[in-house]
């Protein structure tokens, strides 16, 4: 894993030449510190266990997407949250709190991997780990390992994304310039972009698409 930014339009071509950090002169110093902080050294793991470090981060990854490096340190930004105990100030009445929900879901997941391919989550093959998670999405209101599955999906997914589109990286890839703050927009409209804006080069590509052919030509490279 790298700690270095990625160069301008690296991520994934949609807005060629375009940079979030590139607008950091423009915002506060207050969101210069905080934003720019994720682009350095990951945050040491306080909170989760090394066994659970390695199952979050192989789930947290393919949750994301994220199948090479560099990637963004999202088992570290989670870590750094369930430590601090920075929750989303709810949780759902059938789950423990959230740090012990995401230690008891971890141990499940990595126990039906082993039931089911005799070997832990993180060590299993990929397409065997997406099984696993289609799985379990599909599942809904039932019920896994105790646990109603689509609030255990649910934690997973809010603080994966929550840490992933916090990233410049992400930013970078949807064309995002960050916050608006204190210079705001003023060309407000459908297409009208700001001076700082670069056109999706691939508008009409439906990006979901576009990641599953990704994938899919990979793991046929694998």
């Amino acid at each position: 894993m790298t700690s270095l930014p990625l160069p301008a339009g690296a991520g994934g071509g949609r807005y060629p030449g375009f940079s979030s950090t590139a607008q950091s002169d423009h915002w506060d110093r207050t969101t210069q510190g905080v934003v720019l902080s994720r682009l350095g050294r990951p945050a040491d793991i306080r909170f989760f266990t090394p066994r659970e470090e390695a199952v979050a981060g192989a789930l947290m990854d393919l949750l994301a997407g994220q199948h090479e490096d560099p990637r963004i340190p999202l088992v570290n930004m989670v870590d750094s949250r369930l430590a601090e105990a920075q929750t989303d100030g709810w949780r759902y009445a059938d789950l423990p709190e959230d740090g012990q929900a995401w230690r008891e879901t971890l141990a499940a997941l990595d126990a039906e991997a082993r039931d089911r391919f005799g070997e832990g989550f993180p060590e299993s093959s990929r397409d065997e780990r997406t099984g696993l998670l289609d799985d379990i999405q599909r599942l809904g209101s039932e019920k896994w390992h105790g646990m109603t599955a689509a609030r255990v999906w649910s934690l997973w997914t809010r603080y994966t994304y929550t840490a992933f589109y916090s990233h410049p990286w992400a930013w970078d890839e949807i064309g995002f310039p960050g916050p608006a703050y204190p210079r705001g927009y003023k060309n407000l409209g459908i297409d009208r972009r700001e001076p700082f804006e670069v056109q999706d080069a691939r508008p009409r590509e439906d990006p979901v698409v576009v990641k599953r052919r990704q994938t899919t030509r990979k793991g046929a490279k694998q």
